[in-house]
């Protein structure tokens, strides 16, 4: 494992001698824009394994990208080698369904500190409620990126991450009323306390998250990449590029089912993902939206 390798994966050709915000901020962009978020492993027949290793190897090397315990984990020890005052966090993501946060920390983050300032560094959430940049640990303050305003807010107990985003714009017809489509304006993503974690805080969560048949992730196939203008994903066989109008104050999305036989090949040129095995998409009913 080299950072060079990684610097590489990622497209970034610049110097990482200076460890301030301004590099922080382009390999975490860069990060997105080039690693997907995917759980395809798990609907491939292959086992998710949290060990730096060999998720260099699948991200890195091979061409895959990977869900928060991968991606976050890879881009912490990225972080560390670099030198960067670095600690992993673990969060609990908020399911409207239920409307609180779920029990356990199911989401890996890492924080970093520069120049005596905290930032929360996330790599891999996904679609619309992915950051591109590093978010300031500061309480109640509007940050507007991309996707739209982000706020970290300190509630006593845990700081909460929320996003106030766009009205969605569904250019097809026959997805206008898709469960897919998020229709809240502001919501909140995940919970998280600044208490450090090591990598074997989450070992438990990896397996059950993948085997456990109510997880959203056996019930989903998904990928998600970034793009200069918004992000792709594919869930299941629908296929959706969104596009981010903010002078518009909308979010233009266009979906499509893919057939089986066009499954590898969207995979390929839309986000760069070679699998070994063949994929099973899934679709079944679970709470996500893009």
């Amino acid at each position: 494992m080299n950072l060079e390798e990684y610097f590489k994966r990622i497209g970034f050709h610049g110097s990482y001698e200076k460890l301030d915000l301004a590099t922080l901020k382009l390999i975490h962009k860069q990060h997105v824009m080039s690693i997907p978020f995917e759980n395809l492993s798990i609907h491939c027949g292959e086992k998710i394994i949290m060990d730096l290793e060999v998720i260099f190897n699948k991200i890195v090397r091979s061409s895959r990208g990977g869900w928060c315990l991968e991606n976050n984990f890879l881009f912490g020890w990225v972080l560390r080698e670099m030198g960067y005052n670095t600690t992993t966090l673990g969060s609990r993501v908020f399911y409207s369904t239920v409307n609180d946060f779920g029990p356990d920390d199911t989401h890996l983050i890492n924080k970093v500190v520069i120049d005596g300032k905290a930032y929360i560094t996330d790599v891999s959430f996904g679609v619309s409620s992915q950051v591109w940049e590093p978010l300031e640990l500061i309480s109640g303050k509007d940050q507007p990126q991309a996707a739209g305003v982000f706020r970290l807010i300190d509630k006593g107990d845990m700081w909460v991450l929320e996003k106030t985003g766009r009205k969605p714009e569904v250019v097809n017809p026959e997805f206008a009323s898709s469960s897919l489509v998020n229709r809240k304006e502001t919501k909140q993503i995940y919970g998280f306390t600044l208490v450090p974690r090591e990598a074997d805080h989450f070992f438990e969560t990896n397996h059950t998250l993948q085997t456990d048949p109510s997880s959203l992730f056996t019930n989903k196939s998904i990928c998600s990449l970034q793009t200069p203008a918004g992000f792709r994903a594919l869930i299941g066989w629908t296929y959706s590029e969104v596009t981010y109008k903010p002078v518009e104050g909308v979010d233009v999305l266009d979906l499509r089912d893919i057939p089986d036989d066009e499954i590898e090949q969207i995979l390929k040129e839309n986000f760069n993902v070679k699998l070994q095995k063949k994929l099973k998409p899934e679709n079944k009913k679970a709470c996500y939206t893009i």
